[in-house]
């Protein structure tokens, strides 16, 4: 627990200074948007079913790592995200879940994008990232039913 708890706080404090930095950066010149997802990558399908563990799991290295950003519930309004003004998906909607494929989802989660640090590849399997590209679509179903 100790250990989770000095992770998160360094992962907080170095995405602080980042933010600061760029802030700086960005009064400066406009921001450029990302690049977009390679066809190859963008065409990936999910090889993982979604089931009640792989979404446990998937939703607790979200609580570590998305959600200071991207919100307890993906409403892009995460306590960074807010400090820092970021404009972020609210993956709750699921007209702009449907504008992604899981290709594009996995690319994201693996690599980052924009200001966006790094991503999930260097820290976690494949099959995870996967049950995290489950858990962002099942924000858009919960409120969509």
């Amino acid at each position: 627990m100790r250990r989770n708890v000095i992770l998160f706080g360094t992962a907080l404090l170095l995405s602080l200074g980042i933010g600061f930095a760029q802030e700086k950066d960005s009064a400066q010149a406009p921001e450029a948007a990302p690049p977009p997802v390679a066809a190859d990558d963008a065409a990936k399908k999910n090889p993982v079913k979604p089931t009640p563990e792989g979404l446990a799991e998937a939703k607790r290295l979200y609580g570590y790592h998305c959600a200071m950003c991207h919100g307890k519930d993906g409403d892009g309004k995460g306590e960074l995200a807010v400090s820092m003004d970021l404009k972020l998906h609210d993956w709750r909607d699921p007209s702009t879940i449907e504008k992604m494929s899981d290709g594009e989802l996995f690319y994201i989660i693996t690599n980052g994008r924009g200001k966006m640090v790094g991503g999930e590849g260097d820290r976690t399997k494949e099959q995870i990232r996967w049950n995290l590209v489950n858990l962002v679509h099942s924000f858009g179903k919960k409120s969509g039913t």
